[in-house]
């Protein structure tokens, strides 16, 4: 038995409020986009790249139950935080088309990530019958 399934989970962990937050702000950045209201994009992408994290406990939870994989997720977050940082940029500056080819680096590295931990991470942390 691996020390993440000895240790038990919170019934609500952090980071699902963390994830709603982004997901909330990723829909507010379609819609500022496509007014070309560039300062609410860069306000938003700010937001983003300094997204709040789980508590330290949860984080070592969680990095704990990645094991080896903690370095890929590591990884896409740090990329989710540059992206949205070149975003802000890109939306300071007023160049709409810089500003989503960022939103679409950003949305694949959420999805890179998605696809690859949320389903088993769903399943491991909110499992009824673990």
């Amino acid at each position: 038995m691996c020390l993440a399934q000895a240790t038990s989970a919170p019934k609500s962990m952090a980071l699902r409020s963390v994830m709603k937050s982004l997901g909330r702000d990723m829909q507010t950045t379609t819609g500022a986009i496509s007014k070309e209201d560039w300062v609410l994009v860069a306000e938003i992408a700010q937001k983003i790249a300094r997204h709040a994290e789980p508590p330290l406990s949860e984080r070592k939870l969680i990095l704990d139950w990645l094991g080896s994989d903690s370095e890929l997720f590591e990884h896409l977050d740090e990329h989710t935080h540059e992206v949205a940082r070149a975003m802000r940029q890109a939306a300071e500056s007023g160049d709409g088309p810089e500003v989503i080819e960022n939103f679409a680096r950003l949305q694949s590295s959420c999805l890179a990530c998605h696809q690859r931990f949320r389903k088993a991470f769903v399943e491991h942390f909110y499992a009824e019958n673990r």
